[in-house]
């Protein structure tokens, strides 16, 4: 028997510096992993964090 799906599920936050900015000094993208409650948040997330890409704090969104 299969489990009935949780609330929470886990999510990917993107560095939204890094997917833009072409000029960076080094290659890649920053990615966090997280959990939210689907029921209470519906949207997409937007967090602040570190990128070490970038070497300061940035939006990260949540990608699918």
């Amino acid at each position: 028997m299969a489990k009935a799906k949780g609330a929470r599920i886990i999510i990917t936050l993107e560095c939204t510096e890094c997917r833009t900015n072409v000029n960076k000094r080094s290659p890649g993208v920053n990615r966090y992993t997280t959990t939210k409650n689907r029921r209470n948040t519906i949207a997409r997330l937007e967090l602040k964090k570190f990128c070490p890409h970038c070497n300061r704090h940035t939006v990260h969104k949540e990608i699918k």
